[in-house]
């Protein structure tokens, strides 16, 4: 019997921390990994230029005979996944910052969210934050170069923990990763919230909402 083929997709290098992930989790699958590395980072780009460069590589997945995508982007997540759903007759699982279990997990009222520009500017993450994040303040830190500094390779740890400081002083008792890039520097981010705040990303609703995916494959 074939395995059942998959596609994950990031702008670069933030999907391989996902693909780890599910790999870990479900080991006899076949995945197909595609990245955007011409175009990266996607999160200072218009909707309209990231949809045009994710078009064709959503297409080559379907040409390869995989059976549902992982969007392991954020930043196309958030801005168009409803569009590409209707496109494509694929099942397809987004990641988007996890709100939700941020706003029921805070004890101070306040949490942080750390995304692009493109993520916090989009519709899905002004609902998100409409519907789950009533009466709580929502923090969203200026990490707009983490990307490019984590595909260069070129992490400035001391920017990064500053930026944590910054939200951890305003209260913030939750920091939302909400970029695969950041996942690569999850442990940095972990060092400096020690015991003061909570670091959640959506690596596992997102491979539970994949093996419901897959059940209704076979």
């Amino acid at each position: 019997m074939s395995k059942v083929k998959i596609g994950v997709f990031d702008s670069g290098v933030g999907g391989q921390s996902v693909i780890n992930a599910i790999q870990k989790a479900i080991p006899d699958l076949e995945i197909i990994y595609k990245d955007d590395k011409a175009h990266v980072p996607y999160g200072s780009r218009s909707v309209a230029q990231i949809h045009e460069f994710v078009r064709p590589i959503f297409r080559e997945f379907i040409d390869d005979g995989c059976q549902a995508i992982v969007v392991a982007c954020n930043t196309v997540t958030t801005n168009l996944i409803k569009g590409l759903r209707q496109e494509f007759d694929i099942p397809m699982i987004g990641m988007e910052p996890a709100v939700k279990p941020a706003a029921q997990q805070t004890e101070s009222g306040v949490i942080a969210v750390c995304a692009t520009p493109r993520t916090l500017s989009s519709k899905r993450y002004r609902w998100l934050k409409e519907n789950y994040a009533e009466g709580v303040e929502v923090l969203e830190p200026d990490c707009s170069d983490w990307a490019l500094m984590i595909e260069r390779n070129r992490v400035e740890r001391e920017k990064v923990a500053n930026r944590i400081e910054e939200v951890i002083s305003k209260k913030a008792d939750v920091v939302v990763l909400g970029c695969t890039h950041y996942h690569w520097i999850e442990e940095l981010i972990r060092e400096v919230a020690s015991g003061r705040a909570e670091v959640i990303q959506p690596e596992a609703p997102v491979i539970a909402q994949l093996k419901l995916v897959l059940a209704q494959l076979v």
